[in-house]
């Protein structure tokens, strides 16, 4: 048998469960959010995710990110993502199961139908109440990333100028309440100190959505050694992701590098537009993100947490580029394949794909019992 062969015969058995996709906001971007201006059951070459390639990744469950700018509006247009996902899961019945539980997800996957499950990326998102909080969770919200890109009052980002060094006593709050209901805590995009903190202060496991190593790729968004060490105990799992910018330490220097130039030309480098034409403005061509940068990370996280600790969290649709051999979400199998050609066993392979996460999801409900 093949290595290809024996990819798909494990992943028709085990299929992946990807821990964040920012369809909703894309599809918002696209058309706001009108199902019908482009078919998702066909192929919608926009986006890098459809049914059709779900289908050729094996995807058997799907995190489906609601994120939102972080504004005054930010709790109204979050509720709007999560009546999108909704509507998208009533679009496709035969194609998509909504699901919160780790039983659900299995079921659908026997049911040969792509578990939907919704994580709020952003501790924005409950506008400081623990209200919202609740009733997002009673609406079958999984998970809240505690920060996206900036502080919000009870917690530090990873890419702000930190204020608490953590988490403030209501961040403590949020954590133990989100134990108590069932929801997980996704430390992406916190600060490494606020990792630390939420660790200490949860009694539940947490997850990573979509973050990577940050002793292979060197930026604030990673999760460093010492809580890749401290998951294992707390039972956790780091779902890789996929995006260049924190997988490739070369794309992260020819960034700042580009950065500098343009600022060398009286530019500001953080305007998109500007950051469309860096190539172009620093004379020297972005270098490519590969299938092998990801299994870098896969393998150190492996090597530090262990194999029951980590899982994938693709980021499909959050990101304007990806590994040139992981262009979309159909790309999971090449991945298999390089870790089995590494000499993964089929049971490691299994818990990467979906084993550890489900377990996570089953003791985050055993803790809110």
């Amino acid at each position: 048998m093949t290595t290809e062969a024996r990819v798909e015969e494990l992943l028709r058995d085990h299929p992946v469960i990807d821990g964040h996709n920012d369809l909703p906001i894309a599809f918002y971007e696209l058309c706001e959010y009108d199902l019908d201006a482009h078919d998702l059951a066909g192929s919608v070459p926009e986006l890098n995710t459809d049914l059709p390639r779900l289908r050729a990744g094996h995807v058997g469950a799907q995190f489906w990110s609601l994120w939102v700018p972080q504004d005054q509006h930010s709790v109204r247009r979050t509720f709007e993502q999560l009546d999108f996902v909704l509507r998208l899961v009533e679009r496709f019945p035969s194609d998509l199961q909504l699901t919160s539980t780790a039983d659900e997800v299995e079921a659908a996957i026997k049911a040969g139908q792509v578990a939907s499950l919704m994580g709020m990326e952003g501790g924005h998102s409950i506008g400081e109440s623990l209200g919202v909080l609740r009733v997002m969770r009673e609406l079958g919200v999984r998970y809240m990333t505690l920060t996206h890109n900036n502080n919000v009052s009870w917690a530090d980002s990873a890419t702000d100028e930190p204020v608490l060094g953590g988490l403030n006593d209501f961040g403590e709050q949020v954590v133990r309440e989100m134990n108590r209901i069932g929801m997980l805590v996704d430390l992406s995009h916190v600060s490494a100190d606020t990792m630390r903190h939420a660790l200490r202060v949860t009694s539940a496991p947490v997850i990573f959505s979509h973050s990577s190593a940050r002793a292979v790729c060197d930026v604030p968004r990673n999760a460093p050694d010492d809580v890749l060490e401290t998951l294992a105990g707390n039972e956790g799992v780091c779902m890789v992701t996929f995006v260049p910018y924190f997988t490739s330490q070369a794309y992260v220097d020819w960034v700042a590098k580009a950065r500098e130039a343009a600022q060398d030309q009286g530019l500001n480098p953080l305007n998109p537009e500007n950051q469309k034409k860096l190539a172009d403005i620093y004379g020297v061509p972005k270098p490519a993100t590969t299938l092998a940068d990801v299994v870098a990370h896969v393998e150190h996280v492996r090597e530090v947490a262990g194999v029951d600790h980590i899982g994938l969290g693709g980021d499909y649709d959050g990101c304007p580029e990806f590994p040139v051999e992981l262009p979309d979400v159909s790309s999971y199998p090449r991945l298999f394949t390089a870790l089995a050609d590494r000499g993964w066993s089929d049971e490691d392979l299994a818990k990467l794909a979906g084993g550890n996460i489900l377990r996570v999801l089953r003791a985050a409900d055993d803790t809110a019992a």
